[in-house]
């Protein structure tokens, strides 16, 4: 995939809704540092747990995962890929 997307963008299209987006090299929400706002889309799936055996085996592991389940951009969604672990951002 590996092209840039607001999070508005990834919103508005029906093809992510319900899934969870993999970014990477993401710019940040100013007033909520850990969310991202923009970035590379690196994959996404409807299944969490297969999205994160992908970024694995393909050694992706500083991407934002955030799941679309919204028209319009929710305030705060945020996960954090670190690692192993997927973190939840604090909202």
């Amino acid at each position: 995939m590996s092209q840039r997307w607001t999070w508005s963008e990834i919103c508005t299209s029906d093809t992510f809704r319900g899934h969870w987006i993999a970014l990477d090299t993401c710019r940040f929400d100013p007033h909520e540092t850990s969310v991202p706002v923009e970035g590379e889309l690196v994959d996404h799936d409807e299944n969490l747990a297969e999205l994160c055996r992908r970024l694995r085996e393909r050694s992706r592991s500083h991407c934002a995962i955030r799941f679309c389940d919204e028209p319009s951009p929710p305030s705060a969604r945020g996960w954090r890929w670190g690692g192993s672990l997927l973190h939840r951002d604090r909202a």
